[in-house]
């Protein structure tokens, strides 16, 4: 079994409000998302649009119902832009996340990113690094990473994710080779790596050294052929469902929890499913989720 005192659950905020598609969940307040959170036995939350900015709000909020923030998405632009200018809004960023005693960041690279295009099929035209990009970014992540840590106090995970220019398993393995495990760490994503293609269960087994963060994430697979065959973008995925809660898709999770098991992982693990939580309930979701995880590790 997972430690319980080592391993903490949290669930992401996109279950309730999605900030790429703002109108699903526009009636779902801020509150009532945390409470539902806290309602549904999670002690952590990443951050959404719709959260207070003002980290004593925030705090007061988050007290009140025995939640925290364990971490918040952050877009690098390091291979299109210079690297000054993702670094300063990192700085603030990062100050924010240590400020509400978060541990990590959660970085993406969004660069050329088509996971906000709305007409652009995900499994078509991503971009593909050069030599010269690969340095920029492993380079980029390196300075970030050790400007985190030794600043803050926040180790820097970095998000593979779909439509990104590191979405694959090589993408992921050439990242991870080339940057400083002291500074940089991976945040993994069983839904992400499952959506392209590749195998979940290896991914954790090969990098599991260097996992600081944990999003369970689900895929329905018959949704995902529908978006590739019908060459839907990554959001009109969204919205039919591709992504669901663990368990309720087809990513085995036992194995993946095993790997964290016998690896003694500490840090959190969040559940993150983005549907449209006019179908999906997503107080009902987090239940069930929440009961799946209990079921399977103890926790």
């Amino acid at each position: 079994m997972l430690n319980k005192e080592k391993v903490k659950l949290g669930i992401a905020p996109i279950a309730w409000t999605n900030d790429d598609l703002p109108d699903l969940g526009k009636e779902n307040t801020f509150e009532q998302c945390v409470s539902e959170m806290a309602l549904a036995g999670f002690t952590g939350s990443e951050v959404g649009n719709k959260y207070p900015k003002d980290p004593e709000v925030l705090k007061k909020a988050l007290e009140l119902r025995g939640v925290e923030i364990c971490n918040a998405w952050f877009s690098t632009f390091l291979i299109s832009k210079p690297y000054e200018e993702t670094e300063a809004e990192f700085e603030k960023h990062v100050a924010f996340l240590a400020t509400m005693g978060a541990k990590v960041v959660g970085v993406s690279e969004q660069s050329y990113s088509t996971q906000g295009i709305q007409d652009q099929p995900v499994f078509e035209g991503k971009h593909e690094m050069d030599d010269r990009e690969w340095d920029l970014l492993c380079t980029g992540l390196n300075r970030l990473g050790k400007l985190s840590k030794e600043k803050y106090g926040v180790a820097l995970t970095f998000h593979h994710h779909m439509g990104t220019v590191v979405q694959s398993a090589a993408e992921t393995d050439r990242m991870m080779e080339h940057t400083d495990p002291e500074y940089v760490s991976l945040l993994f994503d069983s839904g992400h790596f499952a959506y392209c293609g590749e195998n979940p269960v290896e991914m954790v087994t090969k990098h599991i050294k260097r996992i600081k963060h944990v999003h369970l994430k689900d895929i329905r697979p018959e949704v995902v052929k529908q978006v590739r065959e019908e060459k839907m973008s990554f959001l009109a995925g969204v919205r039919a469902g591709a992504f669901t809660i663990p368990g309720d898709g087809c990513v085995e999770f036992e194995p993946i929890f095993k790997v964290l098991e016998d690896a003694a992982y500490e840090g959190y693990m969040v559940v993150e499913a983005e549907q449209d939580p006019a179908k999906a309930n997503p107080l009902e979701y987090a239940i069930r989720a929440r009961k799946f995880i209990a079921e399977k590790t103890g926790l």
